[in-house]
Formats: structure tokens, C-alpha cells, sequence
């Protein structure tokens, strides 16, 4: 077995056979019958995506990503990772990591081959993902590769495929999302930004709340009320891709962040001309559009990696801090029962994970799943920067902003695991808000898992 905090484990995979009969001479016939089960059991489990046996050809790819990050992911870019509690705030150095992903054609590990993606198997996104995490390299957002690409290649023409996909590798365009507004967050459908048909063109009046990346995005696929008569809110929406994010009537104001960070702004529109060929589906469709979309930016996230990799690092710091009894932390059994009990979650948030990617790789859409997914990830990861809050005590009080930058000569105060620990949790709070509030999720699983 490999140590749980380097990357991708081998994992064996639970049989599901029945208990053997020790009944005489019924013994190796049953013996026989549930060998032969768990056989097939393997078979159905690796067809469907969700076998986590490694076989050799899955360690030499470990071993292939291993040596790929060795080589690519230079101290800065870990360093800014690290200094990083959302998005990577250099977006140079975003566009860097990419570039370096898309040489070696890794750049998309969920896309097909036959749009430029890597055409990862479920266990080969598996092994991505929790090296990534191991090694520490950059895991900011990137909507054009996880949300903008997966939505042209469902809905979009074969121009716009043609045209944005390699873009969106390449890095020459970087995307953010033009959903929430000052009065439409969770109830997204009640949404005001208007797109008045002219010609061949739209013009778009309105403002985008919360939108993460917009100072650092050059495009933005949004969505605009085209029909304000519709007689159902969700009936009168569009999507629409805004090619030149820096056209005239196009204003961006930074929003600051508890955790001291510039990663979400406000945009304002002001008589944006757009041409109609930047519409995704069809005039007042965008709603269809949108729902296909979140399902992506819901359940497409490494969470589990990212989960997996975070209480691994709290397991190392449990060990090193002290309780106030005088002993280890981890040997206080109320907080180890408590990061056990975590660490349940965060398998189940794998598995899960793991179906969603099978899903995925056949074809198939997550649906509910994404929600589940969104829901349970968000949560265990607060949970986590919970208890990251918890084993550093008083290192949580003094926030020294300078200290986060990339060669700065300002100390933390205190020992340097303790300096992101504060910024990581105020980060998540959103979490269970953005991409839908974990009482949409509810609502959600409520209707289409449960039928209610």
C-alpha cells in the first residue's frame, strides 16, 4: 500500500460476494461460486469505470505524472499555490501552468481527443487529480477548460467548437461567469441583465454580482433576459458568449474578500453590443444551456483529491501541534475522533466523485449527482479549514497579508503551516453559496433523486 499522503494509493475494491459456506463439502463448491462472482464483480466494476484496483499500466501512468510534475511544477508556481487560498491571483503564472499542461497534451484530462483534450479513463483522472494535489500544483479555476468547453461540445456550433476550444488550451482566452446579479443569486431565473435584439447583434444593459476572475477574464459567457414577456421566468433567458470582454460600456469593480483577497468583482454593462452568432443554443434556451453547464461546475471539481490531500496535511499538523493538556493533538481523542470522522466523508465524497467521472466518461450527464457532489465537498471542506482553525488556536488571530507574496521578507507569525490556515477558511464559507446554496442542492435531489 502507498503512504495515503503521496498522491494516488493502490486500492483494492470490495468483492460484494456472499459469505462463504463452511458446511462440509458444500465448502469448495461455494468457494468456487463466489470466486467466480467476485470475478465478474471486477469485470461489471471496471467496465462501469468504478474498479480502484490499480493494474500496471495504472502505476506507469502514476509514475508518468510523477516525473511530468517533477519537471514542471517550479517552487514559484507551488509557492503561489500555496500563498493562494481560491484561484491563483498571478495570472500570468496561470497561463504558464497551461501552457505547460497543453504541451503535453494534458491540459484537459476529462476532454475527448478529438477536441485537443487528453482523454483521460476514470482512473487515470483518478491518479491526475490526487498527484496534482500531492504535489501542490496550482488548482485555481479555470472556467473555460471545466464549464465553457464541456457546454460548446453539448450545445454549441461546430464555428464556436472550431473556434474557442483551442483557445481555451492554448490560453489565449480565459473565461469567467456572468450568472448571479444584485437580485438573483440562488432564484438565478429572476435574473434582469437585458440583451435587446438589434440586428445581428444584441445590446446588453444590466450588472453581474460575484463574478469570480472577471479582472483577470478577457471573455464571459453569461446569461441575459431576451424575452421579458416569457410567461415563465426560465422561458425568456439566453447565453450568450461575450467575445471582447474589454469592449467599450464594459466596467469591472473589484469586490475584496474577508480573506483580504481580490478573486470576485462586480461588472457592469452599459449598451454592449454582441453579435447574435455568440448565442449558445437557441434565442430564450439558455436556461436548458445553463442547467447542462452547473452540472459540470458542480460535480467536475477535484474535490476529492483536493479533500483527500488537505486532511492529509491536517493529520501532519495534529501530530506536531500540542492540545492543552500538554500531549499531541492527535493524541487528544476528541479531535482524532473528529478527523476521523472526516475522513469518512471524504472517501464517501471520492466515491461518489468516481461514479461522476464514469458517468461522464460514457457519456452520460451527473445530473442529481453533481449536487450531491457539490453538496457533501463543500461541506467536508469546511469542515476541514474547521479543524485547521482548531489545531493552530491563537495562530488564527494575526493575518499578515505581506507575508502571502511570493518572495516576501515578512514572517508569519508563527510557524509557516499556520500563515493560510485563516485565509482557507474564510475562503470556503462561499462554498456552500456559490454554484448554487446547499438548499438548492436539497431542493434539487429532493425532486429528481427522490421524486418529491
Amino acid at each position: 500500500m502507498e503512504d495515503a499522503s503521496r498522491g494516488a494509493p493502490v486500492r483494492g475494491c470490495a468483492s460484494g460476494g456472499d459469505k462463504l459456506s463452511v458446511t462440509g463439502s458444500d465448502n469448495d463448491l461455494n468457494l468456487g461460486r463466489n470466486k467466480n462472482r467476485d470475478i465478474r464483480k471486477q469485470q461489471e466494476l471496471r467496465e462501469d469505470g468504478m474498479d480502484l484496483a490499480m493494474r500496471p499500466e495504472d502505476v506507469a501512468f502514476r509514475d508518468e505524472v510523477r516525473a511530468f510534475l517533477a519537471e514542471n511544477l517550479t517552487d514559484e508556481l507551488k509557492a503561489h499555490a500555496r500563498l493562494t487560498p481560491g484561484i491563483l491571483a498571478d495570472q500570468d503564472l496561470r497561463v504558464e501552468w497551461l501552457k505547460r499542461l497543453n504541451k503535453r497534451g494534458w491540459a484537459a484530462p476529462s476532454w475527448p481527443k478529438q477536441y485537443g483534450g487528453a482523454g483521460f479513463n476514470v482512473m487515470q483522472r483518478f491518479i491526475w487529480a490526487s498527484e496534482c494535489a500531492a504535489a501542490g500544483a496550482p488548482q485555481g479555476s479555470n472556467m473555460g477548460l471545466s464549464m465553457v468547453g464541456p457546454t460548446l461540445m453539448g450545445h454549441g456550433t461546430d464555428e464556436q467548437k472550431a473556434h474557442y476550444l483551442p483557445r481555451i488550451l492554448n490560453g489565449e482566452d480565459w473565461w469567467c461567469q456572468g450568472y448571479s446579479e444584485p437580485g438573483s443569486g440562488s432564484d438565478l431565473a429572476s435574473l434582469q441583465c437585458r440583451a435587446d435584439s438589434d440586428g445581428d447583434d444584441y445590446i446588453i444593459n444590466g450588472t453581474k454580482l460575484w463574478t469570480t476572475g472577471a479582472h483577470q477574464s478577457n471573455k464571459m459567457f453569461c446569461l441575459v433576459r431576451t424575452d421579458p414577456n416569457a410567461a415563465k421566468k426560465q422561458e425568456g433567458i439566453s447565453f450568450i458568449l461575450i467575445d471582447d470582454f474589454h469592449a467599450k460600456g464594459i466596467k469591472v469593480d473589484p469586490i475584496i474578500t474577508l480573506a483580504g483577497d481580490h478573486e470576485v468583482n462586480q461588472v457592469f454593462f452599459d449598451d454592449v453590443r454582441v453579435p447574435k452568432k455568440n448565442r449558445v443554443g437557441a434565442e430564450n434556451n439558455g436556461w436548458t444551456v445553463a442547467k447542462y453547464l452547473l452540472e459540470f461546475e458542480r460535480g467536475g471539481a477535484a474535490h476529492g483529491a483536493n479533500l483527500r490531500n488537505a486532511l492529509n496535511k491536517l493529520r501532519v499538523v495534529a501530530g506536531t501541534e500540542h492540545s492543552g493538556t500538554g500531549t499531541k493533538l492527535i493524541d487528544d481523542p476528541n479531535f482524532r475522533r473528529k478527523l476521523d470522522e472526516t475522513e469518512v466523508e471524504v472517501t464517501a465524497v471520492e466515491f461518489t466523485e468516481h461514479r461522476i467521472m464514469s458517468q461522464l466518461s460514457n457519456g452520460q450527464n451527473p445530473g442529481a449527482a453533481a449536487s450531491i457532489i457539490k453538496l457533501r465537498g463543500a461541506d467536508t471542506n469546511q469542515k476541514i479549514t474547521e479543524l485547521g482553525v482548531e489545531a493552530i488556536a491563537y495562530y488564527v488571530q494575526p493575518d499578515v497579508i505581506e507575508a502571502r507574496t511570493w518572495g516576501a521578507n515578512v514572517p508569519p507569525v508563527g510557524p509557516d503551516h499556520t500563515l493560510m490556515v485563516m485565509p482557507k477558511y474564510l475562503n470556503t464559507r462561499a462554498q456552500t453559496i456559490f454554484g448554487g446554496s446547499n438548499e438548492v442542492q436539497r431542493n434539487i435531489m429532493a425532486k429528481a433523486v427522490l421524486g418529491l
